[in-house]
């Protein structure tokens, strides 16, 4: 697929939706349209999803996470890009937390965003 300036797969929405549950002590997504299962978030990301659905009942159960490049209407957080390791890259939060996302990253974008804006949804919100 031909990317875009942002980095993205140009034939992708602007923003992408996964669905987080908890698995085996992390919180892990499915997406089969780019060929993971079980995808662990891992080094300090499950903490701060953890953080980010405190307000959901029953989130470990799954949510809906909305993240993109660019700020959307009603996103909760955003992460700025820190550093590259092990292929992958470190976020930081607004309050100084950090989590490493792994390169499964690049099955979203061609180059890790500056920035990531996320909001975290219960499955069952209608819009």
């Amino acid at each position: 697929m031909e990317r875009v300036e942002s980095g993205q797969l140009e034939n992708s929405n602007a923003i992408l939706v996964i669905a987080p549950y908890w698995n085996h002590g992390t919180w892990v997504f499915d997406d089969p349209s780019v060929g993971l299962v079980r995808e662990p978030f891992v080094s300090g990301v499950p903490e701060i999803l953890t953080a980010l659905v405190s307000a959901i009942p029953n989130a470990q159960q799954g949510f809906r996470l909305l993240f993109s490049a660019n700020p959307f209407p009603g996103f909760q957080a955003e992460y700025l890009r820190e550093s590259t390791e092990y292929s992958g890259t470190w976020y930081r939060t607004s309050d100084g937390r950090r989590g490493w996302l792994c390169p499964a990253l690049f099955k979203y974008y061609r180059v890790a965003p500056e920035r990531l804006y996320v909001r975290a949804e219960p499955l069952d919100q209608k819009h």
